[in-house]
């Protein structure tokens, strides 16, 4: 079938959950889990250093949907439902004359929904076959999604597998119609009710005992019991993603659907505290991205810092699409097309339930804070806080040795802090106090107290 040079490109969103940038090829890992991805990375647009704008799985699906930060829509924790007033990227695309589709996970209905969705919740999607709570409505070869009727279609194969199917299906309904298609997977979530990440059957044992990245190495965490069947995860979503990119081409609509391949955050097996993500280090921030289609093949790789939020306006832009003035990214097409702009030379993260935290990120510094007095599900923000750490990441840049502590980094520390305030005021949150690392030491200092407690 030939495309229509003058037809508006189809777009689709593939959207994991949990997937930590050095799960792919082209950032490093050596297992082979994503040959799909890195072709399509390699052939459009790689967005080497993205970064989500809240590390928890509500609150980052509602900066995708609203292209907002979370203390902006109110949705700063899980729970939280996207409020019926915000304009959703599904909004736009519709006024635009797009069919829109959503197949997968939701996360912004109101908590007592755990599977069914009420329309007036799902974010203006005309097509509808989603689960709030995916972990909890299905396993990995027991998938269970309600239609626009909310009705339950259990969907047969493994879970990633039969969510590309619906895909495909969709895709194939819609093919002589411009649509918006997001698919929004669990894989390689944990299952929560196991506790456990389990892959297609025998591929946990493909990865048993072979690459660890290293700040897992290091640190520990749940690593050795869940890794293997992480692997496996990933390494099925790069075969399905694989397929979603053969049915473009089989149907025609490859070279006029733009494709963009991310995750809502990262990773560190309960090595930053009690559970999987929730915190600011590059294992939980930082996420693999591309995009390929008309605007954005032969891309090439883009080495700026890159938001989630700015994936809502890049996609309004490159439909053709005004881009609203609340949203709160910008829109990447003119970095893609190589235009001199002045683009933000840090990345801006807001942290909610384990902590009350903020922190900014630069090409080599990490710079964060928190609230100890706040409750990180109860409060969105505060008016005080304390710092916390400071990474230097051209030298360690899995962030083993945090800085916050010595003299010798006070004027780097200082200027991170300027940073982080501007970025708050910019974000719409009011200028906070930030409290400086109590008890400050000198290099020798440090390595004393370090010797000590190891005694």
């Amino acid at each position: 079938m030939a495309e229509s040079p003058s037809r508006k490109p189809n777009i689709i969103f593939f959207f994991t959950d949990q997937q930590r940038h050095d799960s792919t090829g082209v950032h490093g890992n050596p297992l082979e889990l994503t040959p799909n991805f890195d072709r399509f990375a390699q052939q459009g647009t790689h967005l080497y250093n993205c970064f989500t704008s809240q590390p928890v799985c509500g609150p980052s699906r509602a900066c995708l949907q609203s292209g907002q930060y979370a203390t902006t829509t109110g949705c700063y924790r899980n729970g939280i439902p996207l409020p019926q007033s915000t304009k959703a990227l599904a909004h736009y695309f519709n006024d635009a004359g797009y069919h829109t589709g959503y197949i997968g996970k939701w996360h912004l209905a109101a908590k007592e929904h755990i599977g069914a969705v009420p329309e007036e919740e799902r974010g203006g999607y005309q097509y509808w076959l989603g689960a709030n709570l995916l972990e909890f409505t299905s396993g990995a070869y027991d998938l269970n999604l309600f239609n626009n009727e909310n009705e339950e279609v259990e969907l047969p194969g493994y879970r990633v597998d039969a969510m590309t199917d619906a895909a495909i299906r969709y895709i194939d309904a819609q093919k002589d119609n411009p649509f918006f298609l997001f698919m929004s997977f669990l894989e390689p979530h944990h299952q929560n009710h196991l506790d456990d990440y389990p892959p297609p059957t025998g591929y946990r044992e493909r990865y048993a005992s072979r690459w660890t990245p290293p700040d897992l190495a290091a640190l520990g965490g749940s690593t050795q019991q869940h890794l293997a069947g992480y692997w496996g995860m990933v390494k099925r979503l790069d075969e399905a993603f694989g397929r979603l990119l053969d049915a473009l081409k089989s149907l025609g609509l490859l070279n006029n659907t733009i494709v963009v391949f991310t995750s809502d955050h990262g990773n560190h097996f309960k090595t930053r505290n009690g559970e999987y993500k929730r915190s600011c280090h590059e294992s939980s921030v930082r996420v693999p991205c591309a995009i390929s289609g008309p605007g954005f093949d032969s891309g090439g790789q883009i080495r700026k810092l890159i938001s989630l939020l700015d994936l809502p306006p890049t996609l309004l832009d490159a439909a053709g699409i005004a881009v609203p003035e609340q949203m709160q990214g910008r829109s990447i097409l003119p970095l893609v097309q190589r235009e001199k702009l002045d683009w933000p030379e840090e990345v801006f993260i807001q942290i909610s339930e384990s902590q009350v935290g903020r922190a900014v990120r630069t090409g080599r510094w990490k710079y964060g804070v928190d609230a100890p007095d706040k409750d990180g599900w109860e409060d969105m923000n505060s008016d005080t806080y304390v710092e916390q750490y400071l990474y230097d990441l051209e030298s360690d840049p899995y962030e083993l040795f945090n800085l916050i502590d010595l003299e010798s980094h006070q004027g780097v520390t200082a200027v991170m802090r300027e940073r982080l305030k501007r970025r708050m005021l910019e974000a719409g949150e009011k200028e906070p106090i930030i409290l400086p690392c109590p008890m400050l030491k000198t290099a020798d200092q440090r390595k004393v107290s370090e010797q000590e407690a190891h005694l």
